[in-house]
């Protein structure tokens, strides 16, 4: 989740920046690192851990287990939207400004919330 909130506050000051600064490259370093070594094996252990959780439910259908598999699975589209994002920033392509990855950078906090709710409560 903290690289969920990082890597857009990391776009939103790389979208500042020229495209040839050292600056940017250093924020491309960052971004990469962030993506690679810390983001993608976190959601492939978050994926693993909560499948064979899932598992050891008696009934699957329950509707707000759906809701927070909707809520998961929106997270992890929004993983790999930021992972295109990164790639166009390497590539030098950035056709966003640095309001839009500040607004994207609430969209982890309200899933956050109702997958907290859904687990908690499991209304």
């Amino acid at each position: 989740m903290a690289g969920l909130f990082y890597l857009p506050r990391l776009f939103v000051y790389h979208s500042e920046v020229k495209i040839q600064a050292e600056t940017a490259q250093i924020f491309a370093k960052m971004e990469y690192r962030l993506l690679k070594f810390i983001m993608n094996p976190a959601m492939l252990l978050t994926w693993i851990f909560g499948i064979l959780l899932l598992l050891q439910l008696d009934n699957l259908l329950m509707w707000w287990v759906s809701l927070k598999l909707i809520a998961v699975l929106s997270l992890t589209i929004f993983h790999m939207y930021l992972g295109k994002c990164r790639k166009n920033f390497e590539a030098g392509i950035n056709p966003k400004s640095s309001r839009f990855y500040r607004k994207i950078n609430e969209i982890p906090t309200i899933l956050l919330i109702i997958i907290v709710f859904l687990v908690i409560y499991k209304p």
